[in-house]
């Protein structure tokens, strides 16, 4: 493993600390009046999800994470438990529980390609696509006048997630989502 300097802690890096692996969501290098440069830093352990705050000084080295990426078809899931198999044997199939990654398979479609992200053979997480494309399932029609929350309202897709969208949504119209913020981006297609 790689040691990287504490100034190198940046977002979207992943690194071992206390022997866990972290996702650096921010990172901050300032100096106070006549101190030595710190890197404040919140890092989210990829095991537990877990959010902390750690400062790293200048003296500070750090590893980065080996994280392995391996392609994995995701199946279904039931009763919170999230099904996959691997992508070259069918037959290698395995579950993840729920909240290791519910948040990011809400907007995934059965037997879609995605990847399965594991620190020393240890399961943690998946990386899907950050743009998808899904079908509306369910939306109330638009209210005139109904405008009053800002010209949105909330449809189901064929995932069944929900998520808020413009008036002009309608039932069957094909969206693009972004599976990181699960928001609406732009409509594709009219029913």
């Amino acid at each position: 493993m790689a040691t990287i300097d504490y100034n190198e802690v940046k977002e979207r890096k992943y690194i071992v600390l206390d022997g866990a692996p972290y996702e650096v969501l921010t990172s901050h290098v300032f100096r106070k009046q006549q101190r030595k440069p710190v890197n404040d830093t919140k890092l989210r352990n990829l095991f537990t999800g877990k959010v902390v705050e750690h400062s790293f000084h200048q003296s500070d080295k750090v590893e980065e994470a080996e994280i392995e990426e391996k392609q994995v078809i995701y199946l279904y899931n039931n009763r919170g438990e999230y099904w996959f198999c691997d992508e070259k044997d069918k037959s290698k199939r395995f579950e993840l529980p729920a909240d290791l990654v519910s948040a990011q398979m809400n907007f995934v479609k059965p037997n879609t390609v995605i990847s399965l992200l594991s620190f020393k053979e240890k399961p943690m997480g998946v990386k899907t696509a950050i743009k998808v494309e899904l079908k509306v399932k369910e939306a109330a029609p638009a209210v005139k006048g109904n405008t009053v929350q800002g010209g949105s309202k909330r449809v189901v897709l064929e995932t069944g997630a929900e998520i808020d969208v413009p008036m002009f949504v309608n039932e069957g119209d094909t969206l693009v989502i972004n599976t990181n913020t699960g928001e609406y981006v732009e409509r594709l297609g009219k029913k």
